[in-house]
């Protein structure tokens, strides 16, 4: 019988908001059992980059990285966020490790051809060592992941932090029972963006074609649902899109996604 694994993605406003992101990192850390978190900082990072000057563009929700850009991304993602990401859970007696794609060589990335757009140095995913972050999990610590992974030849890359804990839930459904949650300000995928309580609480395969065609969908959440659907055909259990809340299942008001 395989022991369930709780993958939480975080980002959006919650990572710049100092309330919210102690009161996320406590339901985390409150979380029963094992679990596993992926951090963004994508707002955090563009704060940077303009302090620094540097023009910031965003093509259909994913960041082009050029060398200085990756600069930027490397200080906040690997550095700022994750770190003090895992001191605050080291103080809620929760066991963490920060890590990045380089580490023991635990996501491996290409950088992404240049179709259309040249996203820059941005990675597309190969491989996750699932063996080092099971190794993790069972010695007892809770992995937090920084969105940058590396090509194995020295170079560093940007990563979208949906499609990183989407592809590390993959490489883990073999072992564990994953349930995959994306948590961020919102209470879920939402009908109408302005209003809060207009939470699409069921989305399948179907639903979100008509959602794509309608525009409901776009932007970030393009890549989001993305990486949603790509777990669940690869054995991940559950997908949950939502606040943290969802976490400790004081509220239903969240977007659970099915095939």
């Amino acid at each position: 019988m395989k022991h369930s694994l709780k993958i939480v993605k975080i980002g959006g406003h919650i990572l710049d908001d100092s309330k919210a992101k102690k009161e996320f990192l406590t339901q985390f850390a409150a979380i029963d059992g094992l679990k596993l978190l992926v951090h963004g900082g994508g707002k955090s990072a563009t704060a940077l980059s303009k302090k620094m000057q540097l023009d910031v563009q965003i093509v259909d929700g994913r960041r082009i990285t050029d060398a200085q850009a990756l600069e930027a991304i490397t200080m906040v993602y690997a550095g700022k966020i994750n770190t003090s990401i895992v001191a605050m859970l080291q103080g809620l007696n929760c066991n963490a490790v920060g890590c990045s794609g380089a580490d023991a060589n635990s996501i491996k990335s290409v950088k992404r051809p240049v179709s259309d757009v040249d996203y820059g140095f941005v990675g597309d995913i190969q491989k996750v060592n699932s063996k080092y972050i099971s190794l993790l999990i069972n010695a007892g610590l809770t992995p937090v992941f920084s969105a940058i992974t590396h090509n194995n030849k020295g170079q560093l890359l940007n990563t979208n932090a949906d499609t990183i804990a989407a592809s590390i839930a993959k490489s883990l459904a073999d072992v564990f029972d994953i349930t995959l949650f994306y948590c961020f300000e919102k209470t879920g995928v939402l009908e109408d963006k302005n209003d809060d309580n207009s939470v699409i609480k069921i989305i399948d395969k179907a639903k979100y074609r008509d959602l794509l065609k309608s525009g409901v969908v776009s932007d970030g959440m393009l890549p989001k649902l993305q990486n949603c659907f790509d777990a669940l055909e690869n054995q991940v259990s559950k997908v949950c899109v939502g606040q943290p809340s969802m976490l400790s299942d004081h509220s239903n008001n969240y977007t659970t996604l099915t095939l």
